[in-house]
């Protein structure tokens, strides 16, 4: 069996963004019955959450959606992710600036946008948390879309169909 494709969502805090964006990725591999081929997690390049749950505005809004975030809690990016996920992805133009300036040369072909892998025409998931209840829909929008064209990346690149074609 080969190792489970690993990847890392991030944004600043780790309270909004990056585990919603967890959540609903974990939610598709999960639906497509690639839990045991690939794994997610979640992280922020800032260390003002640590150990917190995700913002309540972001468990409300995802759960009216189905997708369950309650046992996530927040984390840092640590030294050891860039080495040990295959799939890096931050929700904003800051937050890759801020991986990449901690990130050893080797593993910089890791690091992508999120939303790189989104139809919409739109290079950043916003920060929700000092937006309205309607900021957090906007997010999972942005989120389901781009976890949609994820999917389709990881599973054409890394497991394509051997009767296709």
């Amino acid at each position: 069996m080969t190792a489970k494709i690993q990847v890392l969502m991030v944004c600043l805090g780790n309270i909004c963004r990056s585990p919603t964006a967890h959540g609903v990725f974990k939610n598709r591999i999960e639906n497509a019955g690639l839990g045991d081929k690939i794994h997610v997690d979640c992280s922020g390049t800032g260390n003002y959450h640590i150990g917190e749950k995700p913002d309540l505005r972001s468990i409300e809004t995802a759960a009216r959606r189905g997708y369950d975030l309650d046992s996530f809690r927040a984390r840092q990016v640590q030294a050891s992710d860039f080495e040990r996920f295959d799939y890096i992805l931050a929700m904003d133009a800051t937050n890759l600036r801020n991986l990449r300036a901690r990130c050893p040369q080797v593993y910089l072909p890791k690091l992508q946008l999120f939303l790189d892998y989104a139809a919409a025409d739109c290079e950043a998931v916003p920060d929700p948390y000092f937006s309205g209840p309607k900021g957090f829909d906007v997010v999972l929008d942005l989120i389901e879309d781009a976890s949609d064209g994820l999917l389709v990346h990881i599973r054409d690149r890394h497991f394509p169909d051997p009767g296709a074609g």
